[in-house]
């Protein structure tokens, strides 16, 4: 072979080779790029925007429920027997329905002497009257003397002023009497008993304990700048143990703090359908009026090293993380102060189990509880 046919040869070996070359080195490339791992979402989620509502603002306070007005009835005589009680704790009673009963015999013979002694005087009184009127019929025949005639009025006078004296002891008497009788002092509820059948007790010695009208309040401490926001006719939400809810009103406002606790009180009445008892503790939230609110479901928010944050969806569907302030929570959403606007969109599920730049699917609500 002469060499220029050797050299054609070997050209033509050498592009052969490097065609077969660069068909590799694509095909290498090629493979290289189906066989790249694809970004795969950490979390399939659901997501919320902040809503701007109407909502109630309230001021939560503390305290005891109490009766209204608790009226105390007690022995208005002394020295006598209990003969006979005749209510309980717990009883509905009626103005002037008798409760009580002393032992009245003593008190009796009393009324029947009295009785006795203003009948003597009415008989004195007479007789002084019919002494005074045969005098002065004897004056004009000089047989008796002016000295005596005044003499008779003087005493017609005195007599007189016994009978009064003998009247007021018959009432004071009469008085006693009934008083052995214990009646009720208004319509309501008997609260406390400490009367005893047999027990001798002294004048104003308790005997019952009444709650008005079976009437009773929440008296709510609340600080001090607070109290000043409160007004009478102002509605307070109550919640139950059981999560029932009710509402009374606010009555009245303490007109003084406390200067140790630097508390103050509010009076609010409650409603029989509460079925709260005196000496119960309750919590209560002073309805002080209406202010818009922005708001997520708590369900998006997370607490994380002491903080609240909730998962704002960005472009691509990846999340950031973003501090929240909060504020007024009601059902079960809760008011954003700061952190969001109106526009972001956050995770509304899941987001607890999310880290910042996580990549989501976001899904409708309605498809993720399918």
């Amino acid at each position: 072979m002469t060499h220029p046919a050797a050299l054609l040869l070997i050209v033509a070996a050498s592009i052969a080779l490097g065609a077969c070359g660069g068909s590799k080195d694509d095909a290498s490339a090629k493979a290289s790029k189906a066989s790249a791992p694809t970004a795969k979402p950490a979390l399939t989620v659901t997501i919320a925007v902040p809503r701007l509502e109407t909502w109630p603002q309230r001021l939560q306070a503390n305290g005891t429920v109490a009766p209204w007005q608790e009226a105390l009835i007690g022995a208005e005589i002394g020295g006598l027997k209990l003969a006979e009680v005749l209510v309980n704790v717990g009883d509905v009673v009626t103005h002037g329905q008798l409760l009580a009963r002393f032992s009245d015999d003593t008190v009796k013979n009393d009324v029947a002497q009295s009785e006795a002694a203003l009948k003597e005087a009415e008989a004195n009184l007479a007789q002084a009257k019919l002494n005074i009127d045969r005098a002065r019929a004897l004056e004009p025949t000089g047989s008796i003397s002016r000295q005596d005639i005044i003499g008779y009025e003087t005493q017609a006078l005195n007599t007189q002023a016994r009978l009064a004296s003998a009247k007021a002891q018959l009432s004071a008497q009469q008085l006693r009497l009934a008083y052995t009788r214990v009646v009720a002092s208004d319509d309501g509820t008997i609260s406390s008993r400490t009367a005893t059948v047999g027990s001798v007790v002294g004048t104003g010695s308790e005997l019952f304990r009444l709650i008005r009208k079976n009437r009773i309040e929440w008296r709510g401490e609340m600080r001090a700048d607070d109290l000043a926001h409160a007004r009478a006719g102002q509605v307070v939400d109550f919640t139950r143990a059981d999560g029932t809810t009710f509402q009374g009103k606010v009555r009245q406002v303490g007109p003084t703090v406390d200067a140790t606790t630097r508390l103050g009180l509010v009076y609010v009445d409650l409603p029989e359908a509460s079925r709260l008892r005196s000496g119960m503790f309750v919590s209560g939230m002073v309805v002080l009026g209406t202010t818009p609110a922005l708001n997520v479901p708590q369900d998006a928010i997370v607490v994380r090293d002491g903080f609240h944050y909730a998962f704002r969806v960005g472009q691509g569907d990846r999340v950031n993380k973003v501090k929240l302030t909060l504020g007024r929570f009601q059902g079960n959403r809760v008011e954003l102060l700061g952190g969001l606007k109106a526009e972001d969109r956050v995770v509304a599920t899941g987001a607890a189990f999310l880290n910042e730049g996580d990549l989501v699917r976001v899904v409708d609500a309605v498809a993720a509880k399918k």
